[in-house]
């Protein structure tokens, strides 16, 4: 329970020390933001004599959780954070909602604006931030990767198990197209994929909606889903696929938002979140898309299919790219079953020749998105890496679905860019005269012998696949440039422009604390330096003596910084000089298998959003096979070095992190975490800027713990 706010705090020092403030810090990657602003932010609480609890939804889990007591005496609630947070439990309660850098340069302001803060409602969306500027179109972009983030492991899972019962049980067969034995163990195994894909489509639906309406929506968001998807409630044998489920998703999220704001007596108010909004959003939605949006969906795709009827004598490459722009555009949607309907009706009449154009098509999206992410990885986070080895698996399968979470992800991007490919792997199977005996694609059915040329077959599919794979990450990169030259977003300073991405940054996911995303990749730490002096000891290259029998031993934060890689005076001028500095320290650990691929690596990730986090800290980071084990590097510079840091200091305490590709585990992220908040006691960075010594620095990163 949750007492009501009441009035502003005012009057003198003896009321604002029996204040009581809560917050909420929580950043896209919840390692050095997230602690860096509750750090500062109970730094200036205590300072003021306020009593002040924070809690942090890093990325190893919510840490210090605010309970019942906590809120119910509150006088206000802070959340500075750039992913959703759960508010439902702030009702009553004076909340302020902003960016996880406003916790962290503006901590005092935050705190005085608290106390005249709106009071939140029960089902009232966040207030928008002072910082203007596409909050509208924020929302919508984090709704859409929540639902992305919860329906990737369903794709994933569904896909893989149809994949390997295919490949394992099945056997071609001219009456039944690839064939499964009936009651054997590889046909159990693929009803769980079919399973795993059936469910997919509605999760989307439904956490997209539940990112923008809450608990309320996630029903008639999910029902909404599987009713776009089957088609059977609107005569449409292809229902409306994944772009029907985003459309649902968003109606219904949007949808309970508007009935959330109507007025009604006190005595319905309980029931309104668990009854009253599900029931009249759900029904409402469904019978709106039966009646409204899927009578015309199944009517233009009965046209569509005639209309394909009428081609069949004309020109192959032309049906042939046709026929693969439409099984590329929606992988599984309508437009996609509508051509493969078409191919597969034709088998039966001896025309073999279009399916063998679809089938040439229906593995190129998910090859080539995981093509995308082997070949521009710095584009891709670490589960995007991961789904894009998934897709490259189900697309030898002739499993299309493989590549919708990138396509949900970025449509304007990919969804071309699979056309493209599909066309190509179209129209050349087309002019080949490429034959498919089975209403099948991928080239498992050319391994099982249903295939007729062969060779010209893989050649369009190879094609196609590099054609979808190079456009994407053209476009994808032109995107993020264009991203990169508008203004900064709060926050972003660690996260960088794709880290939203495919992460379950929707209210869903942070309720939880962290949403189950691979944030290992990230590694950074936080925070800032008062101008000092620098000391100087150590010869130039790097910590005169720390080379000469260094004792490994000897390291802090779980042995990954020695005295072999840390250096009081740092040479370098510039970002890009710094980062080979500290790489060639890195270096002498023996740990660095390739220097010129780590420093690649971490001006890469420079690229996507700069490490300088602000108050003369910089943390640039790389997670590359260029090292075989985890190390860390300090450096100091007494001049500072520009690092386009959000706050416009010049860089003068240098961390540098770098993880192999395999690493993982609670333990290094915690360390990581532990630092960031370490970083912003000045008199710590005091002291760590008077070391004189490699060993006094040694001494000092030990408080670390």
């Amino acid at each position: 329970m949750t007492s009501p706010a009441g009035p502003p705090p005012t009057g003198g020092g003896s009321e604002q020390q029996r204040l009581k403030l809560l917050a909420v810090t929580a950043c896209p990657t919840g390692i050095a933001h997230t602690y860096m602003a509750a750090e500062k932010l109970a730094q200036a609480a205590a300072s003021r004599g306020i009593d002040m609890k924070v809690e942090t939804q890093g990325s190893i889990g919510a840490e210090n959780v605010l309970d019942d007591n906590d809120v119910s005496n509150a006088d206000g609630v802070i959340v500075a954070a750039d992913k959703d947070v759960d508010l439902s439990r702030f009702v009553g309660k004076r909340v302020l909602t902003v960016g996880v850098a406003e916790g962290i340069h503006h901590p005092e302001q935050l705190i005085e604006r608290v106390r005249s803060a709106p009071v939140h409602t029960a089902g009232a969306a966040p207030a928008a931030s002072a910082s203007g500027g596409g909050k509208e179109r924020s929302v919508a972009y984090k709704a859409l990767m929540n639902g992305v983030s919860y329906m990737i492991p369903f794709v994933v899972v569904g896909g893989l198990l149809i994949a390997i019962s295919l490949s394992l049980g099945g056997h071609t067969d001219p009456s039944g197209g690839l064939v499964i034995p009936k009651d054997s163990f590889w046909m159990d195994i693929n009803n769980i994929g079919v399973i795993g894909f059936t469910l997919m489509v509605p999760i989307l639906s439904g956490y997209i909606a539940y990112a923008i309406g809450d608990r309320p929506a996630l029903v008639p968001g999910m029902i909404g889903g599987w009713i776009a998807n089957t088609g059977d409630l609107y005569d449409s044998k292809a229902g409306a696929g994944f772009i029907g489920a985003i459309v649902t998703g968003f109606l219904a999220g949007y949808l309970v938002l508007w009935i959330k704001k109507v007025k009604v007596p006190k005595f319905v108010q309980p029931i309104m979140p668990i009854i009253v909004i599900p029931i009249v959003a759900t029904t409402a939605l469904g019978l709106f898309f039966i009646y409204v949006i899927g009578k015309p969906i199944s009517w233009v795709f009965e046209h569509l299919t005639d209309w394909l009827s009428g081609m069949t004598g004309t020109s192959a490459i032309l049906l042939g790219a046709i026929l693969g722009l439409m099984i590329a555009f929606d992988m599984g949607g309508p437009v996609n079953k509508t051509a493969f309907l078409f191919g597969t009706g034709l088998i039966a009449t001896g025309n073999q020749t279009v399916m063998g154009m679809c089938a040439a098509a229906i593995p190129v999206m998910p090859l080539g998105q995981g093509l995308a992410t082997l070949i521009r990885r710095r584009l891709y986070t670490e589960q995007e890496r991961e789904t894009g080895l998934a897709a490259l698996f189900m697309g030898c399968f002739g499993i299309s679905e493989g590549a919708i979470p990138f396509a949900a992800a970025r449509p304007a991007q990919v969804i071309p860019a699979n056309m493209l490919g599909g066309a190509v792997a179209g129209a050349i199977a087309g002019v080949a005269g490429v034959e498919d005996a089975v209403p099948h694609g991928g080239p498992i059915v050319a391994v099982l012998g249903a295939v007729s040329g062969v060779p010209m077959f893989f050649v369009a599919v190879l094609i196609g696949t590099a054609v979808t794979g190079l456009t994407t990450v053209t476009l994808v990169d032109v995107s993020e440039r264009r991203r990169k030259g508008a203004a900064p977003v709060a926050g972003l300073g660690v996260a960088g422009p794709l880290e939203p991405a495919l992460v379950g940054v929707g209210a869903g996911a942070a309720a939880g604390g962290a949403a189950g995303a691979v944030v290992a990749q990230r590694v950074v730490a936080s925070s800032s330096a008062p101008a000092a002096e620098t000391a100087p000891t150590g010869t130039p290259g790097a910590g005169a003596g720390a080379d000469a029998g260094a004792d490994t031993n000897t390291g802090v934060l779980s042995g990954y910084l020695t005295e072999q890689t840390v250096k009081v005076a740092l040479d370098a001028r510039d970002k890009e000089a710094a980062i080979r500095e500290l790489a060639e320290l890195l270096a002498r650990t023996g740990k660095v298998a390739d220097l010129d691929e780590l420093v690649a690596t971490a001006l890469r990730r420079e690229e996507q959003g700069t490490t300088g986090l602000g108050e003369e800290i910089a943390i640039p980071h790389a997670k590359t096979d260029a090292v075989t084990a985890p190390v860390v590097g300090f450096a100091r510079s007494a001049e500072g070095v520009e690092w386009g840091s959000l706050d416009g200091t010049k860089a003068r305490l240098v961390f540098m992190i770098s993880v192999p590709e395999a690493a993982a585990g609670d333990e290094h992220l915690r360390i990581l975490a532990l630092l960031s908040r370490k970083l912003m006691d000045p008199g710590f960075r005091e002291r760590l800027i008077a070391a004189p010594d490699e060993g006094a620095v040694l001494e000092v990163l030990n408080e670390v713990r």
